[in-house]
């Protein structure tokens, strides 16, 4: 499959491109997350295109698609669904919420209260939805792709530690430059190219890589690089608490998507390294005398990731 994968890839990428102009290395976290079947945390200022690569996502794979704009009356029984009583038959039935969808936007989460966002934990987790006792399955492949804005707090409700954790990555977009917000102005005067993306694969086939992706083959000396690398955030006198074995799974987990971009059968140490940022970085939690430094956690990942030696030779792949 490396070869046809490597088409699919790039057929993605040239398809989520008629709606998105540049940024290629954020794209490849969107595609590293999506064949993790990954949920990602996309904290940036508003309008710098967060919706739009998330709807380009899932148009060109062919996944179904809703946006949930979170408010504080949103409540949990809107976005997992209800049983009501069918008036024909006296039985109740389940009304889907919002999360049965195979790809969630998940816009300003943290507008939402903390019970409706406890409500999302099970969903993100398991795969799977209960409500009134019973269980519903999600469908495959499900990914929530959240956004905040960083510079709000009115009206807001800080993330739990426990739901932060469930998410893959977290990435900021960032501003164009000059020339890519040039072709931006360019392309969007007229028609809005997001609503027609062209749809390149299916959502079984989406399945069908995640599967690929996930037999990638990781030597046991990269295991224990990762390992490593997580054993420092432990020992950090910067952090309260170190990276969990959940962080560490991401990890190389992320590693294999990031094998799968570059076309590679095997994880290397510098996918490792590529990926190690986004997945460790919102795992951190400083403590109060590293905040008022300004210790960045990026950088604690540098430095854990600068203080494990490399794995080489026959050993890794």
């Amino acid at each position: 499959m490396k070869s046809s994968i490597t088409e699919v890839i790039q057929s993605l990428k040239e398809s989520i491109h008629t709606a998105i102009v540049g940024k290629d290395d954020i794209l490849e976290l969107f595609l590293v997350a999506l064949l993790c079947e990954g949920h990602l945390l996309i904290e940036d200022v508003p309008g710098v295109g967060k919706t739009s690569f998330v709807s380009a996502l899932a148009a060109a794979a062919g996944c179904s698609f809703r946006r949930i704009q979170f408010t504080p009356d949103v409540m949990p029984g809107d976005i997992t669904g209800f049983t009501m009583p069918d008036l024909k038959t006296g039985e109740f039935v389940y009304k889907e919420g919002m999360l049965m969808s195979q790809i969630v936007l998940a816009d300003e989460i943290n507008r939402a209260t903390s019970k409706t966002q406890s409500a999302l934990l099970e969903a993100m987790e398991e795969k799977q939805i209960s409500v009134d006792g019973t269980t519903h399955p999600l469908p495959r492949p499900f990914m929530v792709l959240a956004t905040q804005n960083p510079n709000e707090n009115i009206g807001t409700y800080k993330l739990p530690e426990s739901q932060i954790d469930r998410f893959m990555m977290k990435i900021s977009i960032g501003y164009p430059n000059p020339a890519e917000e040039f072709e931006i102005l360019n392309r969007y005067v007229g028609a809005d190219p997001r609503n027609s993306v062209p749809q390149v694969i299916t959502s079984k086939i989406v399945v069908q890589m995640q599967e690929y992706t996930s037999h990638i083959y990781t030597a046991d000396a990269i295991k224990e690089y990762i390992i490593n690398i997580v054993n420092q955030s432990r020992q950090s006198p910067f952090l309260q608490y170190g990276v969990s074995p959940r962080g560490s799974l991401a990890l190389i987990r992320a590693a294999q998507a990031a094998a799968v971009l570059e076309g590679s059968t095997y994880v290397t140490p510098r996918n490792v390294q590529r990926i190690a940022s986004p997945v460790l970085s919102h795992r951190l939690v400083l403590t109060p005398s590293a905040q008022a430094e300004g210790v960045r956690p990026e950088d604690l990942v540098q430095q854990f990731i600068a203080a494990v030696p490399v794995p080489l030779g026959k050993s890794v792949g």
